[in-house]
């Protein structure tokens, strides 16, 4: 159930009706303390127990809780999973085990955390306890993980409509983004808004732009103190301060109803978090506007966190994935509500009226021929084909994955030759953006049918596709400089290299040359990148090439 659509209702009142004590999981401070002081305006017996509390504020609390005398226990995961306190509870009558943010849980989710994994050992501690688990943003493979990370098996799942109609979705390349916020803002002096931002000087510098204008803004990020954050928290609260610049962690204890808009100033890293963050304007129900800015830059940063990231491999596949789909949507000239509630599973092809693509739509082609080519070949390979893969098969790639998959006697094998590499990846990111194929980030991203699928292919319905356009901006990256006289490099990794380049060009039928000059090849054998942005700055690959080819040859150098 989306940002403000009630999901605490779900627990608190079966909590006031059930007999006995209720727990609910939550994993912030700020989001326990404000659902219990409104508890307790209310009349509801309710406490939370975290770090903030002295020892001697814990124990009252527990001795409230044995004395009957609570309700509702809102406590962390890291702390119900103690020990101590888990043996003290199990001495109480539990009811109802609520476990909010539950996308958390899952490796596939926006916010994973490990300390989540441990809350399914709660069916062995309160194995008669209702157990209820909520999110606003969980996609169909978040939602498989939660069920089987929590052990809920048997158990119903419900679902309301990610759409948010009143609100206006508008995307914008991040180019003099202060003054582009300011024609935004110029007739919404008086409205309260949240300017999300990546870091924490970005937060500052947005602060100090927006002050200049003339908005009484403020700066929130964890480098401030508690109490810092509190008062700031607490005036913008209050309309005595109208804008916020953040970062992504403020806004998930606020309740306030009339926050009018919300600005990401940068790309944010997934889909599930920015929509989590945008249903932050709005609660009210009355019209409410957003805007994302999103530029190649963030883009590279943002991958370069991932890699950088000492999580699991499988994990940082992930979130590639993801970052991906964000970076599409970002750049999408499709519906964004649709683009939105298809990653969602929750397919819809209609425009929704209230985004930019609906308001000022992008000339579009006919594209029902190119979708029947991908969709029937999708299902040739029996669905278990990535996007670059679907690409080789459709133009007809002899590549070494190709053969081993035995893709080339399929009947749709080259259908497509004649439409360029780059051309089939914007086509087909757009029928994953409108819901007619479906990546499933839970099976290694493989390419499948929906139920939006059927009808195209048996040509009862057309597919609108907008051109692709290639993106002639250079990507501002400062290229490594070597002496190539007497550059040291890997004689192996370079032989390597040009074998990767002699099998790209017969299989695009043209010379070695043009996919890459020698020179690059032995930058590569050299410097040895590692991410995409590394690979950036080896001369001869611009931002073109490294989306064809990186992953091929990030591989390589990884192997």
């Amino acid at each position: 159930m989306p940002t403000g659509g009630g999901k605490s209702l779900c627990f608190q009142i079966p909590a006031l009706a059930f007999e006995g004590l209720t727990i609910v999981v939550s994993p912030l401070i700020a989001l326990m303390n404000d659902q219990v002081s409104a508890l307790k305006q209310l009349g509801v017996k309710a406490e939370a127990l975290h770090s903030n509390h002295s020892g001697n504020a814990q124990d009252a609390i527990l001795q409230r809780v044995s004395n009957n005398e609570v309700k509702m226990l809102y406590v962390s995961p890291e702390r119900l999973m103690t020990r101590p306190l888990l043996e003290f509870l199990r001495g109480q009558k539990i009811s109802l085990i609520a476990i909010d943010e539950a996308h958390c849980v899952s490796v596939w989710g926006n916010d994973f955390r490990p300390d989540y994994v441990e809350l399914g050992r709660l069916k062995e501690f309160f194995p008669t306890a209702n157990t209820i688990a909520l999110t606003a943003t969980a996609d169909a493979a978040t939602q498989k993980d939660i069920i089987a990370q929590l052990r809920l098996k048997g158990d119903k799942k419900f679902l309301s409509s990610f759409e948010r109609k009143n609100i206006l979705t508008i995307s914008r390349p991040g180019q003099k983004r202060i003054q582009q916020m300011a024609a935004f803002l110029k007739n919404k002096r008086d409205q309260s808004g949240i300017v999300y931002c990546l870091s924490r000087n970005g937060t500052e510098g947005v602060r100090d732009g927006l002050v200049k204008l003339g908005y009484k803004a403020e700066a929130y990020h964890a480098g401030l103190d508690a109490m810092k954050r509190s008062y700031i928290q607490k005036k913008f609260q209050d309309d005595e301060i109208q804008i916020i610049c953040a970062t992504i962690a403020f806004g998930m204890g606020i309740d306030k109803s009339n926050i009018r808009w919300v600005v990401h100033y940068n790309l944010p890293k997934n889909i599930e978090g920015y929509y989590q963050e945008i249903g932050r304007a709005g609660r009210d129900g009355e019209a409410s506007e957003t805007l994302l800015f999103y530029s190649w830059a963030d883009k590279i940063k943002l991958q370069s966190f991932i890699d950088d990231s000492p999580a699991k491999i499988e994990f940082r596949k992930v979130q590639t994935v993801k970052l991906d789909r964000m970076w599409q949507f970002a750049s999408s000239s499709d519906c964004r509500t649709n683009t939105i509630l298809n990653y969602f599973d929750e397919y819809k092809n209609e425009p929704c009226g209230h985004c930019d693509n609906c308001l000022d739509p992008p000339p579009v082609i006919d594209g029902t021929r190119f979708t029947q080519m991908a969709l029937s070949a999708i299902i040739r390979a029996e669905e278990r084909v990535g996007l670059n893969t679907l690409v080789d098969i459709l133009r007809g790639s002899y590549k070494q994955e190709i053969q081993a998959g035995g893709y080339q006697h399929l009947k749709t094998f080259g259908v497509g030759r004649e439409i360029p590499f780059l051309n089939w990846t914007h086509y087909i990111t757009q029928m994953i953006n409108q819901g007619i194929i479906k990546l499933d980030v839970s099976d290694a991203s493989r390419l499948k049918r929906t139920p939006l699928s059927d009808p195209i292919l048996k040509g009862e319905q057309t597919v609108s596709l907008t051109e692709f356009k290639k993106d002639t901006k250079a990507v501002k990256v400062e290229k490594i400089k070597l002496n190539l006289d007497n550059l040291d490099f890997n004689d192996d990794l370079f032989s390597q290299l040009r074998e990767w380049r002699a099998e790209e060009a017969a299989t695009q039928g043209v010379p070695a040359f043009v996919i890459f000059h020698d020179k690059t090849l032995k930058l590569l054998a050299a410097a040895i990148p590692k991410t995409k942005r590394e690979l950036l700055t080896i001369d001869g690959i611009g931002k073109v090439k490294m989306e064809k080819y990186g992953a091929d040859i990030l591989e390589i150098l990884k192997s």
